[in-house]
């Protein structure tokens, strides 16, 4: 996400509060004004980087240093891109990128708005640092971070017992080597994990509704390829979801997740659904030993009615705010058709059909085309194997 942020810079005290931020009665041009403060937050930056505290609070308040000591920056830094004056200082917008170290290859983006007063002096300094409007909260807005460092992931929770967040490092560290076995086309192999106090949390984190994410587990956050570099992914927990689950569900859905942070750079507007998600269930469920009708219960009840599905799921039938049932039918279906991929030509032929789909621009023709070069087979005969496939597993 990109942020905004301003300053405006008056002359004297009193008389200064009433003009506008011109050039006119004595009191410096806005651009002016807008450079002192791009200073003041240019300073702040590079004190949270080299950990300054003093310097940091000679910038304003200590409160986001003290709730970030714990995350390792390798960037941080602020572009100013509007001000505006109110009856006690000002308000800058504000773009804000920093990168985790050793994590991002690219920095994540948030829009913030930052409140600012003067000293008698005449210098700004920050009073406040939000989030912009309706952007999504940073997990500092929600407290003090606790940060828990493993072989090959970083879990960042605010509110939650150590003891859970050294768990979730743990399935990280499993979860991250289990994907590799499977995709090593050139990713990080490495994983952000972000567990916030609740569900209300983890919805802020991610700028929507709570009741969009009510019984998911977790997500991934993260840009489709298509810019020509990898972006900052993080998986983010709803811990109320989550709780819910036994000992292996969990793996399987931080294992899910990590395969799209995986995947992302291959991950394109041409990729269906049933793919991405399918595959990220495949590789999620591999050595659990779970059979396919205890995977794909809701489908499985679908085949013993007589209510087979005749064509892949689409899309919109992998909305949040999809009907339950269909839902999870739309989730077992995908994972389903992956399965039958890799029982059939191969995992590694998976892995190619995959990144052959996310190699288009666009999403028409895509399949038909990876299908046809990879696989062999025309999207008719795909779809009639598919469903065979289902019977045969769930029947």
């Amino acid at each position: 996400m990109a942020g905004r942020r301003g300053v405006w810079r008056a002359g004297a005290v009193g008389l200064a509060l009433l003009l506008p931020l011109t050039g006119c009665g004595g009191r410096p041009p806005a651009d002016s004004v807008r450079a002192e403060v791009q200073h003041v937050l240019d300073r702040r930056a590079a004190a949270l980087v080299r950990h300054d505290e003093t310097a940091y609070g000679a910038t304003g308040t200590r409160t986001e240093y003290a709730r970030l000591r714990a995350l390792p920056l390798a960037s941080w830094s602020y572009r100013v891109t509007g001000v505006h004056r109110t009856s006690a200082g000002a308000t800058a917008d504000a773009e804000l990128r920093y990168r985790v170290a050793g994590y991002d290859k690219a920095p994540v983006e948030a829009r913030r708005t930052l409140t600012l007063g003067r000293s008698a002096a005449g210098g700004w300094y920050v009073t406040a640092d939000a989030p912009a409007g309706p952007a999504g909260q940073q997990m500092w807005d929600q407290g003090t971070v606790t940060a828990v460092r493993g072989a090959h992931g970083l879990v960042l929770g605010t509110g939650r017992p150590l003891a859970e967040l050294r768990a979730f490092s743990r399935m990280a560290d499993r979860a991250v080597p289990a994907v590799s076995r499977e995709w090593d086309t050139g990713w990080s192999r490495r994983v952000v994990v972000l567990v916030p106090r609740t569900l209300a949390g983890m919805a802020a984190l991610l700028g929507s509704p709570a009741s969009n994410y009510r019984g998911i587990a977790a997500v991934t956050t993260g840009e489709a390829a298509g810019s020509g570099r990898a972006p900052a992914d993080r998986v983010v927990v709803n811990p109320e979801a989550y709780s819910g689950l036994g000992e292996v569900g969990k793996q399987v859905v931080l294992t899910h997740e990590t395969t799209h942070v995986a995947t992302r750079a291959h991950t394109t507007t041409a990729t269906p659904l049933w793919l991405s998600e399918g595959y990220a269930d495949w590789i999620g469920y591999l050595g659990t030993g779970r059979t396919p009708t205890e995977v794909a219960p809701e489908l499985a009840r679908a085949v013993e009615d007589g209510r087979a599905p005749g064509a892949l799921p689409g899309d919109k039938e992998f909305g949040f705010t999809s009907e339950p049932t269909e839902l999870a039918q739309a989730y077992e279906g995908g994972w389903l058709a992956c399965r039958m991929i890799a029982d059939q030509w191969g995992p590694d032929r998976l892995a190619a059909f995959y990144r052959a789909v996310g190699a288009h621009d666009r999403r028409a023709g895509a399949v038909e085309q990876a299908l046809k070069t990879v696989l062999g087979i025309t999207p008719e005969e795909f779809t009639a194997r598919w469903r065979e496939y289902v019977r045969a597993q769930l029947g």
